[in-house]
């Protein structure tokens, strides 16, 4: 299975990378530095910004899946509604339907399996991004293609460990998840369709 994958540099997209090519799937990763990422076999790194209609294109080109791990940092406009209508867009374009995106807990009906601590903090200093992903997936859902909404909560860089609860069940909490079992999960979607046009919570 041929894998185009957004946002491969970030913590959970390295994770995400490493474990697809772990298991023999062949990745084409959008990077807008390629020297970020180190040549392996299974990957393919096309250079350009997920902004860009043409760049964002080509990755998708030929994929069987799409995988988006968009995630803001610094200084920059929030990239997560931004970039997935031009994935979208690609996806539309080359026939590719399957889509797998993250997003987070928080987010659209998950607000209240949030802690109110966390709750404060999201409309005081993240309330940008979090707009930036209820957009994200409002644009997702009005898509007409076959996707899964992965909503992970609190990230940590702990190991892959299985042992993390998912699932739709409102009584999944914001708790700590690390990356590595986010990616897990986010690989697992590949061959279960459970989730198609659903918003999974992990955590």
């Amino acid at each position: 299975m041929h894998i185009a994958l957004f946002g491969a540099t970030g913590g959970t997209g390295r994770q995400v990378l490493d474990q697809a090519l772990a298991q023999g799937y062949a990745v084409s990763a959008l990077v807008r530095d390629p020297s970020k990422l180190a040549e392996r076999t299974g990957l393919t790194l096309v250079v350009g910004d997920v902004l860009d209609q043409t760049a964002t294109t080509r990755c998708v080109q030929g994929a069987d899946a799409v995988i988006c791990v968009l995630g803001s940092h610094g200084s920059r406009e929030p990239i997560e509604a931004l970039g997935t209508r031009v994935i979208l867009d690609a996806m539309r374009d080359t026939g590719v339907r399957r889509l797998i995106a993250v997003t987070s807990l928080g987010v659209g009906d998950s607000r209240e399996q949030i802690n109110w601590a966390f709750r404060v903090i999201m409309d005081l200093t993240l309330k940008p991004i979090m707009m930036a992903k209820e957009e994200q997936e409002r644009l997702i859902k009005a898509s007409g293609l076959d996707w899964t909404i992965v909503r992970p909560g609190g990230l940590t860089d702990g190991p892959r460990t299985g042992a993390y609860r998912f699932g739709r069940d409102r009584s999944i909490k914001g708790g700590r998840i690390s990356r590595a079992d986010v990616a897990d999960f986010v690989l697992r979607q590949l061959t279960d369709p459970t989730f198609i046009h659903q918003t999974p919570a992990v955590s």
